[in-house]
């Protein structure tokens, strides 16, 4: 199935857009962009120069993911979530005039498969959010994120695990967690580094 572009989205002829994906009311996709198969770009997002986006990712209304974002198979991107792309934002130079393009070096966001950035949270690059991490609504995320971690606040901390249905892990001892959905078992290997138990 062919993609859809509704007629006020503003997509640059550069940008390849894979089957079956969907660019919605007022988004912007700059040029150079990749989305896989089966995304969906919600109302009012930006999607910057260059950013690429794996198959069966969801951007959310008014989403911000700047350039060089990457982002893997089935990330979420929630309303109005913000990965920046800028380590030391300013409008102008030392000597007052207005900063271009080469003037700054952009930074980015990689995300891992299935991970989730919940509704206006902000990523700060250059960070890396591991797959299938849960980054709770509204969180400050200025440190990479473990596979599977569950971070919350300002700045974001992890305080928990959750599973690939994206629920808390509950733990069952022995530094084992089961996912309260899918059964799955997973098992704390590090402070910071889960892995899923294969049946």
């Amino acid at each position: 199935m062919a993609a859809k572009i509704v007629e006020s989205a503003d997509v640059d002829s550069s940008a390849i857009i894979g089957d079956g994906s969907s660019i919605w009311h007022l988004a912007q996709v700059r040029d150079g962009v990749t989305i896989g198969k089966n995304c969906i770009v919600g109302r009012g997002a930006y999607i910057g120069s260059g950013v690429r986006l794996g198959d069966n990712c969801k951007i959310q209304n008014y989403a911000l993911v700047y350039e060089p974002a990457e982002l893997g198979n089935g990330v979420f991107i929630g309303p109005a979530a913000v990965l920046t792309n800028d380590q030391f934002p300013r409008a102008v130079n030392i000597d007052g005039s207005i900063k271009s393009g080469s003037d700054w070096q952009a930074v980015g966001v990689k995300i891992g498969d299935g991970a989730s950035i919940g509704a206006r949270a902000v990523c700060i690059a250059p960070i890396s959010i591991g797959a299938w991490a849960l980054v709770a609504a509204g969180a400050v995320v200025a440190k990479d994120v473990p596979n599977f971690a569950l971070v919350v606040g300002v700045p974001a901390k992890r305080v928990g695990w959750v599973g690939r249905a994206g629920q808390p892990l509950v733990s069952i001892g022995d530094n084992k967690f089961r996912c309260p959905v899918t059964n799955s078992i997973y098992q704390e290997v590090s402070p910071n580094v889960l892995e899923e138990l294969l049946n």
